[in-house]
């Protein structure tokens, strides 16, 4: 059984001028114990579908449609202060810059503690004693001692680290980490993919991992998600998706990463850039970018469709559409 099921998501933005639809008809599960990657250029809608899963949509943005469903409850449409217990409680999240989470004016142990004590009925002396156990378990050395320090007096890594053990502090059933690791350096990068794996294997967490960088994606995840426009572009095992990409977005993206087997003096670059919310082109938005579009692409939306192993959002794995290329050609 799926722990969060996200069924045809559509999130909009209504201004002065009409309503921008940011996310359109956005659909996956994460198993429990699983790691979800979710991809794409910026403006693709990786950081708003996991603000939307916390809940933490900014007004005016709105649910306007679909379901967020969390270990059978749907939670899209909860009012604030039921949505404020389910977040922290059964949902966690990380964030790119740990300072944004982290209040500069309070040590992280009593950051850590008062949100122990808002989510599980213990005492403050057993949340001081979970709190130590969470930096100790998240790498952070001498653990009793630093509980007490502010957020200044930690490293980057370090602080994400805080971040992680703020995350678990109620041992959540999910995770949304979005862009965890972009601020690190590598050796740090590595640390954090190894503790959130380890987190996934010995609490048995699903996380939704939003990332720009398809190596972090190859080392951590079970499963990929690749976004372009508001939309799934293709779904499947995240090595599948690697090596055998099935949308022509998917084959640009991996085609942009530096290979140091191959000789070449210019990487490949996508001509073009993602679309604005307000010029969405009809059909397939990726086709005024794409090498192998035909007409079905200019005026049909493709859904995701089975391609092998993974599913694809393209027309070029729709048999009809294959038949009528290869006339026409």
């Amino acid at each position: 059984m799926s722990l969060l099921q996200v069924k045809n998501l559509v999130v909009e933005f209504p201004n002065r001028r009409g309503t921008l639809r940011a996310l359109d008809g956005i659909s996956f599960d994460i198993a429990p114990g699983e790691i979800l990657g979710v991809v794409g250029e910026s403006g693709a809608g990786k950081s708003l579908t996991g603000a939307s899963i916390i809940g933490l949509l900014e007004p005016p943005g709105r649910v306007a449609s679909g379901e967020i469903v969390l270990e059978g409850r749907p939670i899209h449409n909860l009012p604030p202060e039921q949505m404020r217990r389910v977040r922290g409680r059964q949902i966690g999240a990380i964030f790119q810059d740990p300072l944004t989470s982290l209040n500069p004016l309070y040590s992280v142990g009593r950051q850590l503690i008062e949100t122990i004590t808002t989510h599980l009925p213990v005492s403050a002396a057993e949340a001081r004693e979970r709190a130590i156990g969470l930096l100790r378990d998240t790498g952070i050395p001498a653990a009793e001692q630093r509980i007490d320090h502010y957020p200044h007096q930690f490293s980057g890594g370090m602080r994400q680290r805080v971040v992680i053990a703020l995350a678990l502090a109620a041992e959540p059933r999910l995770i949304v980490a979005d862009e965890p690791t972009t601020a690190l350096d590598v050796s740090i990068q590595a640390q954090i993919i190894t503790l959130l794996k380890r987190i996934c294997k010995e609490r048995g967490a699903a996380v939704m991992l939003i990332t720009h960088d398809m190596g972090v994606i190859a080392e951590t995840c079970d499963r990929v998600a690749v976004m372009y426009a508001g939309r799934i572009a293709e779904i499947g095992p995240v090595h599948e998706v690697i090596n055998h990409p099935a949308h022509p977005y998917t084959k640009g993206l991996m085609a942009c990463i530096p290979d140091m087997g191959v000789d070449r003096e210019r990487l490949h670059q996508i001509d073009g850039a993602m679309p604005r919310l307000n010029a969405i082109p009809q059909g397939c938005a990726y086709h005024p970018r794409c090498e192998r579009g035909f007409d079905r692409c200019h005026e049909q939306r493709p859904e995701l469709m089975p391609a092998g192993v993974t599913r694809a959002a393209c027309w070029l794995h729709d048999a009809s559409s294959v038949q009528t290329v290869g006339e026409a050609a």
